[in-house]
């Protein structure tokens, strides 16, 4: 690897077709430390089933972590489902590249993106992948993308503990926390400690649980309504003697704006629901970078 740039990703180097896969597998993972070197945190979004919200709770936090003054970036790791560039505006397809590697979305300054949504021609494609092939992906998504430094790197998995989550924990290999997204029933329990259990096994620091949908607001009256009961996040974080991170209340508003691309908080800073996010993003900053 004499002839070797060693800023630049195999992909997008001229000499790559001289050095053999040994040489290639080392580049990667030196490009990977130094990539890694510039996040001060590295956080997996994680919920044990889908329809949880964590896409939503992802978006919105790094955009909290953002508003905080923090350089943040989202990786999109639901290679199946990725929805976190709508929820933000992006529209575009394809990815830029330079020297340095390949240029993340910046829908918002300081708030960088990369997604699989970019790599596909229609948002109608579907992405029929074996496990090799999306550890591949995430693995290019670190090493890759000139992510620059970053205080936070948000990781937004696909629901359960299967390829996407231990791709990212191998990858990585010493992430910096996770977080749980449950919603409030007393089921949750069930499907949260699934993934407290995945993130004990791999050492990965459990940062808490955040329990979404947490009771209606009523856009007429204010009134909250327990729609989904009330409780469940916060018993499972007790009952599995983790950190309960915060309760988010169910808003009409949240669905419209993140189907319009545009976070919640941005539009409705001082609401509760942004109240409750900045109490979680304020958690998330005290337990990891202070």
């Amino acid at each position: 690897m004499s002839s070797c740039n060693s800023n630049s990703s195999c992909s997008s180097c001229s000499s790559q077709s001289s050095c053999d896969t040994s040489e290639k597998e080392q580049h990667t993972k030196e490009l990977l430390k130094q990539r890694l070197s510039k996040i001060k945190c590295t956080l997996m979004v994680m919920s044990g089933k889908g329809g949880v919200g964590k896409s939503t709770v992802s978006t919105n936090l790094a955009t909290m972590l953002n508003m905080l003054g923090h350089k943040v970036g989202i990786l999109d790791a639901d290679i199946h489902g990725p929805n976190i560039p709508k929820m933000l505006g992006i529209n575009e397809k394809g990815v830029l590249s330079s020297a340095g590697g390949i240029i993340p979305f910046e829908p918002i300054e300081n708030l960088k993106v990369m997604s699989v949504a970019f790599l596909l021609k229609s948002d109608d494609d579907a992405v029929i992948w074996r496990a090799p092939l999306k550890h591949s992906l995430i693995e290019q998504f670190i090493s890759d993308v000139n992510w620059g430094e970053l205080d936070f790197l948000i990781i937004d998995l696909p629901p359960g503990t299967g390829d996407e989550p231990l791709s990212v924990a191998h990858v990585i290999e010493n992430v910096d926390g996770s977080i749980i997204v449950t919603t409030p029933q007393e089921v949750a329990l069930l499907d949260s400690r699934k993934s407290v259990t995945f993130s004990r096994k791999l050492n990965i620091p459990v940062i808490g649980i955040v329990e979404n949908m947490s009771g209606f607001i009523c856009p007429n009256c204010g009134e909250k309504i327990d729609l989904f009961k009330v409780g469940g996040g916060e018993k499972a974080a007790k009952e599995l003697n983790v950190d309960f991170l915060g309760r988010i209340p169910i808003d009409p508003l949240v669905v419209a704006h993140g189907d319009a691309g545009k976070p919640y908080i941005l539009e409705y800073p001082t609401s509760e629901v942004s109240n409750a996010y900045k109490k979680i993003a304020e958690k998330v900053i005290y337990k990891t970078i202070k």
